[in-house]
């Protein structure tokens, strides 16, 4: 029932600045969200790969207003892909990107986020690794797939995300499970109405493995964004089923979740991959965590009533 709650706290401005005052606030945004700024960002890549886990970076900054922050969030992801290249974590690192963030929102937006998805893919590619596309609220699944098949056709490892919870998923994943297509399958995090989105927690697993099902048996590479034990041990049942190789998917989870559970895989030679978010602009992505998970909750609360 919090669930709900959390997600418009998520848009409140008002609990956003009582939360981000809250003096036990950062130690536990400092689980999910690796620093405000890149050199933390890169300290938290460096420990994660020796840990033989690869990343994802997504540099926070949805819902912005005007172009010219559009602007400095893509300038934000050029510097991070000329840091990674610097560093030769072209093969181990890529970035996540919210075309929110790019100015997708905005009037004129879809070609505004486009143009900016594309500077981010061309100095991707320049180190050897890509960009995958982060789904947000249903409003805007048509235009991100509508940018992921125009970066695709000069960026071909351009990845996408489904949620399993939109009602439409099964058609988009039967869509991209196709021979070079990357896809992200989620269970989903935005609050959407029920004309859209399965609302219970068990229609919402059986449209995630319906979906997955759909991924594994596909010519695609898919990339299963889960903690859930059950989906993990589905997708290694589907693997062996559909003859798919260790190196022909991947599991990915958030930075700071089941993080026993991550370096478990990457040492029984699964492919395994962190979602790292970094940046100030942190309290969406937070809050949205929070609306996940109960134990993320609790986690959170138990802070507030504990001495530091």
């Amino acid at each position: 029932m919090l669930g709900p709650v959390l997600l418009a706290a998520s848009r409140s401005d008002r609990i956003h600045r009582i939360v981000s005052r809250a003096p036990v606030t950062r130690p536990v945004v400092d689980r999910f969200i690796a620093g405000n700024g890149l050199p933390e960002a890169l300290e938290v890549v460096d420990a994660l790969t020796a840990d033989g886990i690869e990343v994802t970076l997504d540099h926070l900054g949805e819902d912005i207003t005007d172009a010219a922050q559009a602007r400095r969030n893509r300038d934000a992801y050029l510097a991070l892909l000329d840091a990674l290249g610097g560093k030769g974590l072209g093969g181990r690192a890529e970035v996540s990107v919210k075309l929110s963030a790019f100015g997708q929102g905005l009037p004129g937006g879809h070609d505004l986020a486009l143009a900016g998805a594309r500077r981010v893919c061309e100095a991707a590619a320049a180190i050897g690794t890509t960009v995958t596309l982060d789904m947000e609220d249903h409003t805007t699944v048509d235009s991100t797939l509508a940018i992921l098949a125009e970066l695709r056709r000069d960026f071909p490892r351009t990845g996408a995300v489904l949620q399993a919870y939109l009602s439409r998923t099964e058609d988009d994943a039967r869509a991209l499970a196709v021979e070079g297509s990357r896809v992200r399958l989620v269970k989903g995090a935005y609050k959407e109405p029920a004309s859209v989105a399965y609302q219970s927690k068990r229609d919402v697993d059986l449209a995630y493995a319906r979906c997955l099902r759909i991924l594994m048996a596909g010519d695609g590479y898919p990339m299963i964004g889960s903690h859930d034990p059950r989906m993990i041990e589905l997708a290694l049942r589907l693997a062996e089923r559909y003859g798919r190789s260790p190196d022909t998917y991947e599991f990915q989870m958030l930075y700071g979740i089941r993080d026993a559970e991550q370096r478990r895989l990457a040492a029984a030679g699964r492919r395994i991959r962190a979602y790292v978010p970094y940046g100030a602009d942190w309290y969406g992505y937070f809050m949205r965590r929070l609306a996940e998970r109960p134990a993320n909750l609790a986690f959170f609360l138990r802070s507030f009533t504990t001495r530091h």
